[in-house]
């Protein structure tokens, strides 16, 4: 059957299916049509060369250009896996510390929401406890858009702060962490069945921005999967009816990704991931007053604290799926 059929439509799931498969398809087909036009065009500036038509600086410029194009698909090839594919949630914990933990959790978010605007993902908040005097205790956002979870799933782990405190009166460097889990979002094409007698359900008013109405009523909700223990609860929405479907959502993409480690017969390397947020288990470290950022399992590096901060995370990003790569 295809696209084109009378009665592609007359089942709805199946035929969402196959148009992902499509779009992946098409996706993987343009990647390698841009780099064979890329190698094309350095192969007829060679010729043009020997003939004397072109400089060399012209030749040597194609051939960067076709070396990177080269690269960016080889490194795109990382991102393989079913779930790679999929939007992304994205949680931030602070540490312990206080205010200061509080801000560089705030601060991490800052980042992955410049991150996402620059990449063109879109975000949407869906929960959030602020910290007592500034930042946050914890937030958890989506990332939507094409392969969010492929690219954001290195940064699950302990992140280090060190800088020059402007919450200490005497001006001492401080040390702060926070943790970073990301799960894949499941879609529609993508059927996780629940007992709803498994489910335990709790409401809460909740504790964000939101005006009157979220402050003053119960319309959060947390659900809990007993044969599980896998908790995910959801207060982005003005209605707790739709706040259920959220949180079920989230849930369900929770037990799609235990399901992938189990398939995959490898480690859960989220929850491996998620160490104390103390000294010695961090993944990545900004040493702010050293103009230093430097992740510790691939060793790259840069000096632009500033860039990173304001969102150019895709050096980090590629330098571990390569690495990741590798390691495989």
């Amino acid at each position: 059957m295809t696209a084109s059929s009378p009665d592609f439509w007359n089942d709805p799931e199946a035929a969402q299916k196959i148009l992902k498969g499509i779009k992946t398809n098409k996706y993987w087909i343009e990647q390698y049509q841009a780099t064979e036009e890329v190698l094309g065009d350095l192969d007829v500036l060679d010729e043009f060369f020997k003939e004397g038509d072109v400089s060399e600086e012209e030749v040597e410029a194609a051939y960067a250009k076709a070396l990177d194009s080269v690269d960016d698909l080889e490194f795109r090839s990382t991102l393989n896996q079913e779930e790679d594919e999929l939007n992304a949630t994205l949680q931030i914990n602070a540490g312990a510390g206080g205010t200061e933990a509080n801000d560089w959790a705030d601060m991490l978010l800052r980042m992955y929401l410049m991150w996402a605007e620059k990449n063109d993902y879109k975000v949407k908040e869906l929960n959030r406890v602020d910290g007592d005097q500034a930042g946050i205790k914890s937030v958890e956002i989506e990332i939507a858009g094409s392969f969010a979870f492929g690219w954001l799933k290195s940064e699950n782990g302990v992140h280090r702060l060190v800088r020059i405190s402007p919450f200490n009166a005497q001006g001492k460097r401080m040390t702060s962490f926070a943790s970073v889990f990301v799960h894949p979002m499941i879609d529609d094409t993508i059927e996780i069945d629940i007992n709803p007698a498994d489910l335990e359900w709790d409401t809460f008013r909740a504790s964000g921005a939101g005006g009157q109405h979220v402050n003053k009523t119960e319309s959060a909700v947390r659900v809990r999967h007993l044969p599980s223990g896998l908790v995910a609860e959801c207060q982005q929405e003005r209605s707790q009816h739709m706040n259920r479907e959220k949180a079920l959502k989230l849930l369900q993409s929770r037990l799609y990704e235990v399901e992938i480690q189990k398939r995959n017969a490898a480690k859960n390397e989220i929850e491996a991931g998620k160490m104390a947020n103390e000294w010695g288990s961090q993944i990545r470290s900004y040493v702010l007053d050293d103009r230093r950022v430097k992740d510790h399992r691939t060793g790259h590096q840069t000096g632009n604290t500033d860039a990173v901060l304001n969102g150019d995370l895709n050096p980090f990003l590629k330098a571990f799926l390569m690495w990741r790569k590798e390691e495989n």
